[in-house]
């Protein structure tokens, strides 16, 4: 009686110590996701619905910090300009400097440097857009459409301008990855219709693997909070059984 009950003790601190190591690792990932995801990324509402149905007007998006020199066609990016408004918009980048942007090729579809674009991502199956344009886009420079193009203000309604309704790179504070709100959330992955381009597309950023940290860490602390307390339960409870089998016995 006495060796099954120094096994059950044993069982208990495994157990709690178990469950501590838990506890302090899920700490540090779900932390440390917090913390690694307010570095990397600074939350967006949407103004307006220019953007849908990719982002829509309400919705929480997550922005990636990144210099504009980093920004490749297709990006879906936050940026201010103060000669389009004195608030942050979100547009996405179909042409950069030297590019020339145009509409409409075969198909009704966007042209960069005469190559159609296929866009997946428009909220109507009608050409790309119902105005017919030609840009060159300036070195330094980027050109900036909404995915809504019967509604949306962008560099089409500033063709007249200097730098054909572009701007600059240094105007773009963040890329949007991913829709935080509303739940479930969605990452934004990159069209493919500008891979074939000279660039390439963007890569998404860190965010599935910040989520997958903080989710993971959560597990860990409820997890290991829990795991402690019914493993010692079990041992009370077996070496109760056991006490009781031995007076039985007697």
């Amino acid at each position: 009686m006495a060796a099954a009950g120094r096994e059950n003790n044993g069982r208990g601190r495994l157990g709690s110590a178990l469950s501590g190591v838990a506890v302090a690792v899920g700490f540090v990932l779900f932390l440390g996701g917090f913390i690694w995801g307010a570095v990397i990324y600074q939350p967006y509402t949407v103004p307006t619905d220019s953007m849908s149905p990719a982002v829509r007007a309400g919705d929480r998006v997550l922005a990636q910090r990144v210099d504009g020199d980093r920004v490749r066609r297709g990006d879906i990016v936050v940026f201010r300009d103060r000669e389009w408004s004195d608030v942050l918009m979100v547009k996405r980048v179909v042409g950069v400097g030297g590019d020339t942007v145009a509409c409409c090729g075969a198909g009704g579809r966007l042209t960069v440097n005469g190559e159609p674009v296929d866009e997946p991502y428009l909220s109507s199956g009608g050409p790309a857009s119902a105005e017919k344009f030609t840009a060159d886009v300036p070195d330094g420079q980027l050109f900036l459409l909404g995915d809504e193009r019967t509604g949306s203000l962008d560099s089409r309604s500033r063709l007249q301008e200097a730098g054909e309704g572009s701007v600059a790179r240094s105007s773009v504070v963040g890329r949007l990855d991913a829709v935080a709100w509303p739940l479930p959330g969605e990452v934004l992955e990159r069209p493919g219709g500008f891979a074939r381009l000279p660039g390439g597309v963007s890569e998404v950023g860190p965010i599935r693997l910040i989520t997958s940290s903080v989710l993971l860490g959560a597990a860990l602390i409820v997890g290991g909070a829990a795991y402690g307390p019914v493993v010692e339960r079990l041992a009370r409870r077996a070496g109760g059984q056991g006490r009781g089998g031995a007076a039985d016995a007697g």
